[in-house]
């Protein structure tokens, strides 16, 4: 039942002691402020880190080669390893039934491109039509590299919106000719790329040709596979671990590589990748919670000092009351009602003000890893009920102190 004469005496209360009540309200309020405001950062680092991954596919692995490091066979250390045609073909063919994507990338170095009286230096790679789908990239015109363009060595390339805004600036660059190293190459399509312009940066050729064209002769610097979908990420990982462990083995075999050697034969699991930065994420996640709840409990504490200080000037008035025949239950609702309402007031005060931050300042935030940090509103209003609560348990002993006191004894308090 609604007690007008309890909410008066209440705000009477807090009207006699307002810079006791604000800074009290005031710690409150800045926990709740802390805590969603670190949780908010916590999404945003979480957001950036997805975003990161959605540049490529999600579960690729890209190998590359480098300098062994260990003797093996009577071969020496700083021997160079480089893939060729026949490692892709033959991994192809035996992870055949595991893989979605494949393909083998040759680099061509100092990539010159020119069309007409305008020119840049763009990163040019050969690759096979797959590698469409391993980087994730878009057709805003024209159409991608085929397997016809492949086999019969075709001179046509794929270039990225900034390679086209910079070269054709507001022509069509279909059909045109583009030089790459003095070569004529025809456009056939334009592609865009989550990753941005720095993705966009490119010039892509089919394998054969580049290899042909710019002498790489049976060589390619990289491979890129991705696997097959599985039920959940968990599963996904294994059969990554298990993919790149079987694969790496077997590169050293081929190019007769010491088993023990880390640095000759490299492969880059997104997905293993990936579960570091979300590892990572959770304990962030976990550090923020920790640093928002003590945050918050150093408000609570401060709030039930208070209430046993209100509990101690009242002696004498709880005292008058008990003699009048104020059931304990009344003295305890009486120092409850006003921890309650204090604690609720302050942290909606504090959630709103975090909220409205986020709100305002959350969507210009873009950096390489924090991207548009928000909360759940459901969560963030679920830790202000956990904060009345805590008000509540935190009146709770001064007021069962209070309902406790004898009559003589608080009447002669002084």
């Amino acid at each position: 039942m609604f007690d007008l004469e309890r909410w008066e005496e209440i705000f009477e209360t807090i009207r006699k002691n307002k810079l006791r009540t604000f800074l009290t309200g005031l710690s409150v309020a800045s926990g709740i402020f802390i805590l969603v405001i670190l949780l908010g950062i916590g999404q945003g680092m979480r957001n950036g880190i997805s975003a990161e991954f959605e540049q490529d596919a999600a579960n690729i692995l890209y190998i590359w080669t480098n300098r062994t490091s260990v003797e093996y066979k009577g071969l020496n250390p700083g021997r160079e390893i480089r893939l060729k045609n026949t490692d892709y073909q033959t991994t192809a063919q035996k992870y055949i039934d595991e893989l979605e994507y494949k393909s083998a990338v040759y680099r061509i170095w100092n990539g010159v491109v020119t069309f007409k009286k305008e020119s840049g230096s763009y990163r040019v790679e050969g690759v096979l039509p797959d590698y469409q789908f391993l980087e994730n990239s878009t057709m805003t015109e024209g159409r991608y590299l085929n397997y016809t363009d492949h086999e019969n060595y075709e001179k046509v390339a794929v270039i990225g919106n900034r390679v086209k805004n910079d070269l054709f600036k507001e022509a069509d660059p279909i059909g045109k000719y583009i030089e790459i190293s003095g070569i004529n190459f025809k456009v056939i399509g334009v592609f865009t790329d989550p990753g941005g312009e720095r993705e966009e940066n490119r010039v892509y050729v089919p394998l054969s040709t580049g290899q042909r064209v710019f002498n790489g002769q049976n060589y390619i610097n990289n491979m890129a596979f991705t696997l097959d979908k599985q039920d959940n990420f968990e599963a996904a990982l294994a059969a990554s671990n298990k993919f790149s462990s079987e694969l790496q083995e077997f590169l050293k075999e081929q190019h007769s590589i010491a088993p023990e050697d880390d640095r000759a034969i490299n492969i880059n699991n997104s997905l293993e990748n990936a579960k570091r930065f979300y590892d990572l994420m959770d304990m962030i996640k976990y550090f923020f919670w920790g640093v928002g709840i003590c945050t918050i409990i150093a408000g609570i504490v401060g709030v039930s000092n208070i209430m046993l200080i209100i509990v101690k000037e009242r002696t004498r008035e709880i005292g008058v009351r008990k003699a009048l025949g104020a059931e304990p239950l009344s003295i305890v609702g009486m120092v409850l009602h006003e921890s309650i309402f204090v604690t609720a007031i302050a942290g909606l005060v504090g959630l709103i003000g975090s909220l409205a931050l986020l709100e305002l300042v959350g969507p210009m935030i873009e950096t390489e890893f924090i991207t548009n940090p928000s909360v759940n509103f459901g969560i963030a209003l679920t830790t202000v009920f956990i904060l009345v609560i805590a008000g509540a348990l935190a009146g709770f002993f001064p007021a069962y102190r209070a309902a406790r006191i004898k009559p003589i004894v608080a009447l002669r308090d002084e």
